[in-house]
């Protein structure tokens, strides 16, 4: 046994001999040789070993191996995929799908030297919040603007700027929590800011605010609870009240909109969610809300209000640790001016048309695929069109859904078969994400747009023995 072991490893081509070999040649010029090579030894390695327990072997399955190598070390690990979660801004599939305006101008600003802290008309050094800065007053009505990473960033920036070794008043119920470990007094601590509760989690009262302003006081800050909602026995003071407080006191009003909006939602279909516009004209002093939620365009952080307040902020040293870059700005400034058409947002923008889509569009695509989907899996999975409800996602409108259709995909064998299935959508080569809920994998369609592209990557799906 031993000697035939020792026979089939010396009929082990060398490494060299396999970067000859007419096929892997023309992978090294695709990867280049150093890759190649590299893929070459480790696949030798691994069936050096399988030779041990009398694995057969050809060149031309040591030359399939290192493709396979070389193709997953090439692949993307950020992989386009279908969201049919039946979340629309989900946090761990990128949130807002950018519209084109906004990817063609972040391509430009990435193919090319671009104007970012230049300023043209003086030729002269120049602020790259320039490029959005009349824009995003133009549609918030706010005197000036800054951005940053992201609102988290912009909430920290705040509250450093004017709240550092200060106290920061902010009611009981809205010290919030969201996801990725983000807590509003972590935040304050981080930030410098010493944290002053007031009211109660259920009710805050005008007095509470009033009570708690003294020499100390850096800002009142106001925070929209959009990932929860308590309801019951409530009471808390409207931003312009709380605006009318803070100004008597000399007090600035920070108010954290959280997944910020530029438009009235109701328009389609939608609760009303505050707007950043309304927000300013009721007193804020300052503004903050994110770019990748409700707004629809890339990460960012916004913070819109005073000038003076503005300024100060700009003059921190943490405003350069948290900037965006030209490929941010530029898909920012382009998504902004969306907004100046909003008659024709749902057909440009991404996530307001996913939202605004209509239960009947939506119900008749699911009647469509259905039959597609059964005949691709067998007769091992049911497959039914169903009515379901769509969340909006990351925080924006905690309690509302949306209705919409889907389809339950139900394997015959029901537990584990389930997670087989979910991972066999995962596996295809753009990953097919569905929610399991009650023994079936459901895929809402709500933001399924290339339909085409979804039959035809259900070619390459292979399903596992469990189900």
């Amino acid at each position: 046994m031993a000697e035939a072991a020792l026979s089939r490893l010396r009929n082990l081509p060398s490494v060299d001999r396999m970067l000859r070999h007419p096929d892997i040649a023309v992978l090294m010029e695709k990867h280049g040789r150093l890759e190649a090579t590299q893929a070459v030894r480790k696949t030798l390695a691994v069936l050096r070993e399988e030779l041990q327990s009398g694995v057969a072997f050809d060149e031309g399955m040591i030359v399939a191996s290192v493709l396979s190598r070389l193709a997953a070390r090439a692949s993307t690990q950020l992989k386009p995929l279908f969201n049919l979660t039946g979340t629309v801004l989900h946090t761990n599939l990128g949130r807002a799908v950018l519209a084109q305006e906004a990817v063609e101008a972040a391509a430009d600003a990435m193919r090319q030297a671009v104007s970012l802290e230049f300023d043209l008309a003086s030729g002269k050094r120049g602020e790259r919040d320039d490029h959005v800065r009349s824009l995003v007053c133009e549609l918030t009505g706010a005197e000036d603007a800054t951005l940053v990473n992201n609102n988290a960033a912009a909430v920290l920036l705040v509250l450093n700027t004017l709240s550092q070794d200060r106290e920061a008043i902010v009611s009981r119920g809205e010290l919030i929590e969201i996801g990725g470990a983000f807590r509003m007094p972590e935040i304050m601590a981080r930030a410098g800011a010493r944290l002053h509760e007031v009211g109660t989690t259920n009710r805050t009262h005008a007095r509470d605010y009033a009570g708690a302003l003294g020499p100390q006081t850096g800002l009142i800050l106001k925070v929209h609870t959009s990932n929860y909602r308590i309801e019951g026995f409530t009471a808390e003071v409207g931003a312009r009240e709380l605006a009318r407080i803070a100004h008597r006191h000399d007090v600035p009003l920070v108010n954290d909109l959280g997944s910020g909006t530029l438009v009235d939602l109701s328009r389609f279909g939608l609760r009303k969610e505050p707007t950043v516009r309304e927000a300013v004209e009721e007193g804020a002093d300052l503004v903050t809300f994110s770019g990748d939620k409700l707004l629809g365009g890339p990460q960012a952080g916004f913070i819109v209000g005073r000038k003076d307040l503005i300024a100060a902020i700009n003059r921190n040293p943490m405003k350069r640790a948290l900037r965006v870059d030209k490929v941010r700005l530029a898909a920012c400034e382009a998504t902004l001016k969306l907004y100046r058409d909003p008659d024709r947002l749902a057909e440009k923008l991404p996530i307001i048309r996913f939202l605004a889509r209509s239960t009947e569009e939506i119900r008749q695509q699911a009647e469509r695929l259905s039959p597609v989907l059964a005949d691709a899996l067998g007769a091992d999975v049911a497959v039914e069109s169903v009515s379901c409800r769509s969340e909006i996602g990351s925080g924006a409108l905690p309690l509302d859904t949306i209705p919409s259709f889907g389809l339950s995909l139900r394997p015959k064998g029901g537990g584990r078969a389930v997670e087989e299935l979910s991972a066999a959508f995962r596996g295809l080569p753009r990953p097919v994400i569905g929610r399991v809920a009650e023994g079936a994998l459901i895929f809402d369609l709500r933001c399924l747009e290339d339909e085409a592209l979804f039959r035809h990557n259900l070619s390459s799906l292979r399903l596992g023995e469990a189900l």
